[in-house]
């Protein structure tokens, strides 16, 4: 009967202990139930600020049932600190939270000035009628690098033509612990225009963020009258008084300019229908390099035919010409009169070649002159022995 009676007794002080609401979690981000009275959430529990930053966290609570009254409260808190609660701009210690809606409080945690490096933890408790929510809170402080930046890239030297774009590929890296907004600037020589592009969107200044790296690219154009040789230019990258350089060279090379004419500039000439003649073409190279393999090609009117003597000249060196002959023969049965022959010479540098039109003058053949002239003398004779001896009679 004593038996009996303990276990009664003991029933009774378990029973409500079992029968007790249990206290309601904060939802820090980890998956779990969420009770349906009172949760308690922040977006980043955990940070990492510098030595003499404070950290501001937004607070959110949230209730599945009737609005209720929460009170707020630091259960946890390292020596030293401060910590504040607001809402709506002003300092509180409690805010109303209505059914299935966020209420946003600010938290704001303040460490001492001698305050050292580390982890800290806090616990925040939020008190409502029915239930009790926590959320535990990590703050690590370490020393801030300082602001930095580097831009480098891989090919420093770039080559091509007057009308190459020289592109350089760099990278832009924020070294520090800091967001930057960093803005770019170059040193180019004259004759050259320094354009930075953000994917394929040209840029004076952007924003980086701490630790962060962007490619960036440089194009350079050079103006057509540079002439071949190298460039050296800087491109800088500022800001927050920190800055980083990157020299570049850009190397124009030398390249042929052709121009065809003929002895004296005068793009004429005279043929006889049917007949091949001589024209002396001159291929001028009055570029900055030597032209090699120049190829002379003709668009001569149909039914005529055009060679050159040579077809091809191997090489003419910068500020030199070379001399061809163009076998030009109009049709068999071309009219007296002017013709156009386009005559064109494309080095093997470039795909465009130099054309230039001549003229060409057919003539009529001074055989078939002769030939009507005898026809003519000969009608006039037979018709005076006509006359001659019909008109004694």
């Amino acid at each position: 009967m004593r038996r009996f009676w303990s276990i009664v007794t003991l029933l009774t002080l378990v029973l409500p202990v079992l029968s007790r609401p249990a206290p309601v979690m904060a939802q820090t981000g980890q998956p779990g139930p969420a009770s349906p009275e009172l949760t308690l959430s922040t977006s980043y529990p955990s940070q990492v600020i510098g030595m003499d930053e404070s950290a501001t966290l937004t607070l959110k609570l949230r209730t599945a049932t009737t609005p209720q009254v929460v009170r707020l409260e630091m259960q946890e808190i390292p020596e030293g600190w401060a910590a504040t609660f607001k809402g709506g701009g002003q300092i509180i210690q409690a805010a109303t939270v209505e059914p299935d809606a966020d209420a946003s409080v600010t938290l704001k945690l303040e460490p001492p000035k001698d305050v050292a490096a580390g982890t800290y933890r806090f616990v925040v408790v939020a008190r409502g009628d029915k239930a009790v929510a926590r959320l535990p809170i990590e703050l690590t402080i370490k020393e801030k690098l300082p602001p930095r930046l580097s831009l480098q890239t891989n090919l420093p030297i770039v080559q091509g033509s007057r009308s190459t774009t020289f592109r350089f590929d760099s990278t832009l890296k924020n070294d520090g612990d800091e967001d930057l907004t960093v803005n770019l600037e170059a040193d180019a020589p004259e004759g050259f225009l320094v354009k930075f592009k953000l994917s394929a969107q040209e840029v004076t200044s952007l924003p980086l963020e701490a630790n962060q790296s962007k490619t960036l690219s440089i194009e350079v154009r050079a103006f057509a009258d540079v002439p071949a040789g190298d460039y050296p230019l800087q491109v800088r990258a500022r800001g927050d008084g920190v800055q980083a350089t990157l020299p570049l060279v850009v190397r124009v090379t030398g390249q042929p300019d052709l121009k065809v004419t003929a002895p004296e500039g005068r793009l004429s000439g005279r043929a006889y229908a049917g007949r091949t003649a001589s024209l002396t073409i001159i291929v001028q190279n009055t570029g900055s390099a030597p032209a090699h393999a120049v190829k002379l090609s003709a668009s001569p009117p149909s039914g005529w035919s055009v060679e050159f003597d040579p077809e091809q000249v191997d090489q003419i060196p910068a500020g030199h010409q070379a001399e061809v002959t163009a076998k030009i023969r109009p049709a068999d049965k071309a009219v007296a009169g002017d013709y156009m022959v386009t005559v064109t010479a494309s080095p093997e540098e470039t795909i465009a070649g130099s054309k230039s039109d001549f003229r060409i003058t057919v003539l009529t053949s001074t055989l078939w002159g002769v030939v009507g002239i005898v026809l003519i003398a000969l009608a006039v004779g037979v018709v005076a022995l006509a006359v001659l001896r019909f008109g004694r009679r």
